[in-house]
């Protein structure tokens, strides 16, 4: 099937999309557009705070290109044209958040694994010109663990050109507390250099979640440790626009794991600015219902 007969035959209704849904976002302040590149839910990650449900298989397993350019094209369309607005999951919307505020690049899984990363972006900020939002950021929500690689490193470059940002992961400043929290066989040193080699070239955004593991928060010790990851990115020349300390909104995967209550995260916002100097912004959680 061409791009012109999906377009054709896609329907106007966003909520049969497979690869492109949108979201107003608590952090960037507006319609956020996500792209999900991990249809699979396969990860390199599996962390213990995850909200996707890896027990039950995905009916798509695999990045259909063309349809999820019809798709994002088409989002893009209801975005620009306010339309979006006039639909019920959307119409309630306050004025000042009525506004496409990024093409967030994320889903089930870590996006940069996605084999033609470097090819998605490009098609996807064809699309941003296109529609008239070339000032519309493409933020790109990572672990860092393949930054490296160099379709990934294309990718960024084509980013870089189009409002790119990158919000990468990192969430603990020790080892030990980085397997507890990722379950990856992915060292922590690769995640710290790949952030770092990143950062050197362009500023990131660190998001970092933290959380109550059995009732327990982060210890004093581990919140320092990672004040220190932090300072030696930048002591080895990168540069952190932002740091976000945020905790769980929703219910997790695990069920030992429980947001910080919002004086927590606001200590933990405290004690990162402190130690940093970094301009750093806290996002606060939820209960979850029946707790």
């Amino acid at each position: 099937m061409t791009l012109h007969q999906l377009h054709t035959q896609h329907a106007r209704s966003f909520e049969a999309n497979r690869f492109v849904y949108p979201v107003l976002s608590r952090r960037s302040g507006g319609l956020s557009i996500g792209v999900n590149l991990n249809p699979d839910k396969i990860c390199n990650f599996d962390c213990i705070y995850c909200q996707v449900d890896r027990t039950r298989q995905s009916e798509t397993r695999f990045v259909e290109l063309d349809a999820l350019l019809v798709e994002l094209d088409e989002m893009l369309r209801l975005a620009t044209s306010g339309e979006i607005f006039a639909t019920e999951k959307f119409r309630d919307t306050p004025a000042e958040l009525r506004r496409v505020n990024d093409i967030a690049f994320s889903g089930d899984g870590e996006p940069t694994t996605y084999r033609n990363f470097d090819e998605i972006i490009a098609r996807c900020a064809e699309l941003k010109v296109k529609h008239g939002l070339a000032d519309v950021k493409m933020v790109l929500i990572t672990n860092a663990s393949m930054l490296h690689r160099e379709h990934v490193q294309r990718g960024l470059a084509i980013l870089d050109q189009h409002q790119g940002e990158i919000w990468a992961k990192l969430e603990c400043g020790t080892e030990e507390y980085y397997h507890l929290i990722e379950r990856t066989t992915i060292p922590f040193r690769q995640i710290l250099d790949n952030i770092t080699a990143a950062a050197r070239v362009r500023p990131l955004v660190i998001q970092a979640l933290f959380m109550r593991v059995d009732g327990q928060p982060p210890s004093e010790a581990e919140q320092d440790a990672f004040c220190d990851r932090l300072n030696e990115i930048t002591a080895a020349g990168g540069q952190l626009k932002l740091v976000q300390i945020y905790t769980i909104a929703r219910r997790p995967a695990e069920s030992f794991v429980h947001p910080l209550s919002d004086a927590e995260v606001d200590a933990l916002v405290d004690r990162v600015r402190r130690r940093t100097g970094l301009t750093t912004a806290g996002f606060y959680g939820a209960p979850f219902s029946g707790d």
